[in-house]
């Protein structure tokens, strides 16, 4: 009985000083642990200057009746001859932009006629964005948006404008590691930011009009803008 006891007493004594070995080194007991490089993070911009290649306008019909019923059928009518000169002109990815009916009062309130309004937009080249125009309004439209103007590929520019910002952001981290006396080694993250959408140049009602030349639209110019925040290791 006496040998057993000293059995079991040695064996708790190696339990505890295994179990001790550990105290005063983390690292042993929690095992390995990878310690992250410092870094120095900066924000990078980059921007691919282009000219836009297609224009989307929107063309509508408003019209008013003495009652609902009179006023949107009168558009559905007008609104279809639209759409099919828009078709004939070129334009391309035809889409309702919005459909509405309400009525009109007068300054006591009462109701004097119901108004109803319909919008399509229609894509099509820039050269060929001003024959648009001049088909809607030609066949009945009395309201004319846009363009919006854009190019094509942009989701190829803006993978461009990506590159760039990275390189922008590695240039503002060298300019730091030049201050700060310290080298900058290889990307640790990079993580995109939000990026913005291009703006209509004009927004303007049109009515019909007898030029026999085209409605201009000039292209300009357009800026494709990347940001991206990118932490490098100090080397």
């Amino acid at each position: 009985m006496r040998r057993l006891l000293l059995t079991l007493l040695a064996a708790v004594a190696i339990l505890v000083a295994a179990a001790l070995s550990g105290v005063g080194r983390p690292d042993a007991a929690r095992g390995e642990t990878t310690t992250r490089p410092d870094t120095v993070t900066t924000l990078g911009h980059g921007t691919v200057t282009t000219v836009p290649d297609v224009a989307t306008i929107n063309a509508g019909v408003q019209t008013e009746a003495a009652n609902a019923a009179d006023a949107l059928a009168q558009n559905s009518q007008r609104m279809e001859q639209v759409i099919a000169a828009l078709k004939r002109a070129g334009g391309e990815k035809l889409q309702t932009r919005q459909v509405s009916l309400y009525p009109r009062t007068d300054d006591r309130g009462q109701t004097t006629g119901f108004v109803a309004q319909n919008s399509v937009g229609a894509q099509a080249k820039i050269a060929e964005a001003g024959e648009l125009v001049d088909a809607a309004v030609s066949a009945g439209a009395n309201t004319v948006d846009g363009p919006v103007l854009e190019r094509s590929d942009r989701d190829a520019l803006y993978r461009q404008a990506l590159a760039k910002a990275v390189e922008d952001a590695r240039l503002k981290a060298e300019a730091v590691a030049d201050a700060g006396k310290f080298g900058v080694g290889k990307v640790v993250s990079v993580v995109e930011e939000g990026a913005s959408a291009p703006e209509p140049l004009f927004a303007a009602d049109s009515a019909a009009r007898s030029a026999k030349v085209a409605t201009p639209i000039e292209p300009g110019t357009q800026d494709v803008e990347a940001s991206v925040t990118v932490s490098f290791e100090i080397a």
